[in-house]
Formats: structure tokens, sequence, C-alpha cells
């Protein structure tokens, strides 16, 4: 019952109709007295509240990422359907741990990429799919937040590529239907020297070279004074198709002072509510259809390796190749 454990708690129980939240799993009063105002069945700090019951058909994993490997696992073993925020794990061994478990008790696993379910997001895919560009060629995706998380989280997060830009590699891999074939990065401390010291970057540039020869700029900065940037562009052979920011309404003032427009979104919170909507719907969808995830464990371990490679080619100042 952190920030998106909170979301999904909302949106199952008000917008959601064919799902229930029959039990949480907190560690601190504070989640738990939040789940309470949701009127949920049982609540408790100890996850065999989630794991041992029968009702239970499927778990959101909303935990610290140290957790996500053990909680799939003991769900998988439980027999319930799992959905789990990024990433599965920081280590590419763990993850294929995971992913075996998975497949040997034949329990779905989706991976938490909501950016792919954003209308403006999702919008430029179909558009890329459909052909309007022509032949796509490039890939620009601007991300920034508008300002850096706590210092104890940046040192349990796994670096920002695995953290932040995680989103983006998914995104880019999405659009451009393809696997990158090499990775190379350039990262800076330029907005707290604390995020330095705690051993990450907070401003970073990623290119990536797709094998269909797609190839994908991302941005990322842990501050931006306006407020949160999310932008992506894809250019092919036919013209050019953009989602811009998305700003807190979409009035506009012209005079002498220029031309005035609201600022962005404040966060993920408020920028991606629908997004957040839309990937438990499919989640649940796919679920009562019997159809496959739509983002796979797979995808969350191809994410990985992409995160992985950026983080060495940055150390190593020289383009990598995931590891196949």
């Amino acid at each position: 019952m952190g920030r998106i454990g909170q979301v999904h708690l909302k949106s199952i129980s008000n917008r959601i109709e064919n799902a229930e939240v029959v039990a949480v799993m907190n560690p601190s009063e504070r989640g738990q007295s939040f789940a309470r105002n949701y009127h949920v069945g049982e609540i408790s700090s100890d996850p065999d509240v989630v794991f041992n019951n029968d009702e239970v058909e499927a778990v959101l994993i909303c935990s610290p990422s140290d957790t996500h490997a053990e909680y799939i696992q003991r769900a998988a073993q439980a027999g319930k359907a799992i959905f789990c925020e990024k990433p599965l794990d920081l280590s590419l061994s763990k993850i294929q741990e995971i992913l075996d478990v998975t497949e040997k008790h034949q329990v779905p696993l989706m991976v938490a990429f909501n950016q792919r379910f954003d209308p403006d997001f999702a919008k430029i895919n179909s558009m890329v799919t459909d052909g309007e560009i022509g032949d796509l060629r490039m890939i620009k995706i601007t991300s920034r937040d508008p300002s850096p998380p706590p210092i104890d989280y940046i040192k349990s997060s796994g670096g920002m590529f695995l953290d932040m830009t995680i989103h983006d590699f998914d995104m880019a891999r999405y659009i451009a239907n393809s696997e990158v074939s090499e990775v190379y990065a350039v990262g800076k401390n330029l907005v707290d020297p604390a995020i330095g010291e705690a051993g990450d970057i907070d401003s970073a540039v990623v290119i990536l070279k797709f094998e269909n020869s797609v190839t994908a700029v991302i941005e990322n900065s842990r501050q931006a004074a306006y407020g949160y940037d999310q932008r992506l562009e894809v250019f092919g052979s036919k013209g050019m198709a953009l989602a811009d920011h998305t700003k807190k309404d979409n009035h506009v003032l012209l005079n002498e002072g220029g031309i005035h427009q609201s600022r962005p979104m404040d966060f993920f919170m408020d920028r991606y509510v629908d997004s957040y909507l839309n990937e438990l719907n499919a989640f649940i969808q796919a679920i009562a259809s019997g159809k496959p995830q739509p983002v796979t464990g797979d995808d969350g371990l191809k994410a990985t390796k992409i995160a992985l490679a950026a983080n060495q080619s940055m150390k190593e100042n020289r383009p990598v190749k995931p590891e196949p």
C-alpha cells in the first residue's frame, strides 16, 4: 500500500467491475489503514493472508523491488495469477528463476510497464503498426521527473537505468517491434551531488540500435523545473508523430507578454492515471478470457538486459551488446 499500491486499490474498488480486493498485506499501519477505508476483508502484515487465501485468484505485487522475486515465487507456487511492478528483480539470473517458476506452475505473469497503456502512447504505437508514418526510422523519448526521489530510495533502486529508464527501454522496444542489438549510454550528476555519493546518476542520454535498423534516443533527468515532462516522437519515411507532454489543462493565453499555457502534470501519479487503470483492465481481462498477458515476464527480462547494458556502457564509455 505504497503510492502505486494505493492507486491500484482505488482502481479495483471504484472503477473495475469484474474484480474485488479480497486481502491486502502491508507492513505498516499507515498502509493497512488506507486499505480499511476501502473495506478490504482481510488486512495484515503477514503475506500469508494473500498467498494462503483460497479466495485470491490474482496477486498484485507493489512492494519494494528487492521483495518481488520472493513474492512472485510464492504466488506462483500458490497457483495465483501475478501482476508485478517493475523490475522483476535486479539480477538476470534471479529473473530467469522467476520465469522458470511461473512456467512450471503455469500461472500468468504480467509486468507493469504501464506506459504501453497510456492512450497517447498507444495511439503513436498504432500509427507505427498501421504504417501511417511509413518505414520507422527513429524514436525519441524524453522522460524528466519534476524532482529526484529520496536518497534512501535511490540507494536501493538499482540505479537510474533500472529504476526510471527501464520504462523507456520497454517503450522503445515495444514501438520498434525489434530487439536491441547495441546500447550506448552517457550519464552524469548534474542535479544533486548526494545522488552521486549514493552511487547513481541523475541525468542521462542513451542510444539504442535495433536489429531492424531503427535507432532510439532516450533522454532522462531526475529534475525539471517546469514539471513532469514525458514525450514520445517517432519519425518515418512518410512523416512524424508526436505525443507531447500532458498539461494540467489546455488553455492558452495570448497577450502582450507572450503566449502562456499551463505547466505539465506534477508527476506520474496524475500523468498516468488512465494507463494504470487500462493496464489493470488488460491484466484482468486476459485472466478471464484465458488469453496471454499483454506484457510478459520475458518483456521484463529483456528490458532489464538493456538497462544492465546501459550501466556497463556508461561505466566503460563504449557501446555494449545486451546479453542474448
